[in-house]
Order: structure tokens, then sequence, then C-alpha cells
């Protein structure tokens, strides 16, 4: 019986070391995120509320993106594909600076918003969006239903809203433009959900092994999904619903 007991007592004390490790590695997560979102709503305020340094990237009057400007406008696709493939050869000191690195140039590519929009605007779209962000994350991490089948389908919708606004770039619809933001919201609220219980889900499955390189560099992965998938909301909710200047 005494066996039994302490077979028990171990169960128990390493599933509480798994779920404190979960809390600590969500936490991480999160943090990770909030740093990127701070570097990148930085870079863009300083860049778009100085006139001389948009120059740079876009014209002035008509926001309409210079050489440079496409290239900033597209580098952060760009860096998302050479994360992925280099992820496993990054330390996860190295995999943290890229993200931070990411951020940045994310903010470089967003900071015509605060000329094209108030700022008011901008700060209401914000707090409605980390609401919205917040809910759906508690809910991808406390529910009990599998929603892993949901990714296949908001990958295709994400692809399909990339094409779509390619496309858009040279036709200049409003009509597609109020579609592509409309959708996209809803695919990347999806993905807020589904990104946060496939982070849950990655860890509980990995953390017996003991990998903390591993899990660090995943939490930072993850906190990449998350960070994407709040930006991406937040820039289709100003489209629909934030006042132009």
């Amino acid at each position: 019986m005494a066996d039994v007991n302490t077979i028990r007592s171990s169960a128990g004390s390493r599933a509480a070391q798994i779920d404190e490790g979960l809390r600590a590695h969500m936490n991480k997560v999160y943090g990770t995120m909030s740093v990127g979102m701070l570097i990148t709503f930085a870079v863009a305020w300083a860049v778009g509320t100085a006139p001389a340094l948009l120059s740079v990237f876009r014209d002035p009057i008509t926001l309409q993106p210079n050489i440079l400007g496409w290239i900033v406008m597209f580098a952060p696709l760009g860096m998302v594909f050479a994360f992925g493939a280099a992820i496993n050869r990054l330390s996860a000191a190295g995999a943290q600076l890229f993200f931070y690195a990411f951020a940045g140039v994310m903010g470089l590519s967003l900071a015509w918003i605060f000329v094209a929009f108030t700022g008011f605007s901008i700060a209401q779209i914000f707090l409605i969006t980390s609401i919205a962000f917040a809910g759906l994350s508690l809910w991808g991490y406390t529910t009990k239903k599998d929603i892993s089948g949901w990714g296949s389908f908001l990958i295709m919708g994400v692809i399909g809203l990339v094409v779509a606004s390619i496309v858009n770039l040279f036709l200049g619809s409003p009509a597609i433009m109020f579609a592509i933001s409309a959708i996209g919201v809803l695919i990347f609220a999806g993905l807020t959900a589904y990104d946060t219980q496939n982070i849950k889900n990655t860890y509980l499955a990995h953390a017996h092994h003991g990998d903390q390189e591993w899990l660090q560099k995943s939490g930072i992965m993850g906190a990449l999904s998350l960070y994407l998938n709040f930006i991406n909301m937040f820039m289709m909710l100003l489209q629909l619903f934030g006042n132009r200047e």
C-alpha cells in the first residue's frame, strides 16, 4: 500500500510541476508578445508622427509607398518565413532577438496609420482589439473542446486573404478591401483561440521530455503566432471602423 501511495504522490507532484510549468510557459508567451507589441507601436508612432522619417518610406501627402516603402511592407512576411526555416538553428536567445527585430520592422510598415487615422480612433480600436483578443485567447486556453480541426480551414483562409490583399494592391477596390477586413477579423479571431490551445497542448505534450531550450523556442513561436493574430485583427478593425484624418 505504501508503494501505491508513493506512486500516487509522485504522479501528483509531477502533475503539479507540469501545471506550474504551463502557467510559467504561457506567461512567457504573453510577456514576449507584449514586448513585441510595445516595440511595434513605439516604432510606428515614432516614424508616423515624424514627417521627415515617414517620407523615407511613403509620400507624406498621398501615403503611397516608394520603393523602400514596398520593401518594408513585404519584409515582415519574408521574415516570418525565414524565422520558421531558421528556428531549429537558432538558440532561444537568438529566436527572441529575431522576434523583436521583426516587431520593429512591423512597426515601420504600420507607421502610416498615425497619419491616415486619428489618434483617438487608433487608441479606441486598440482597446477593442485587446478586449476581444483576451476573451478569445482565454476561451482557447480553458475550453475542453478540441478545436485542432480548425487549423487547416483557418490557414487556407489566411492564404486566401494574402492573395486577395496582393491583388487589391493593384485594383484598389474599396469593396474588396471591406470584404477582406470583415472576413479577416473572423479568421484571426478563430486563429487566436486555435493558436492559444495549440500552444497549451504543445507544451503539455513535450513537458515530460524536459527540453527547456526547445520549449523556450516553442514559446517564442507561440508568441509570434498570437502577435500576428492581434496585429491583423487590429488593422482590419481599424480599416472597418477607424476614423480617418
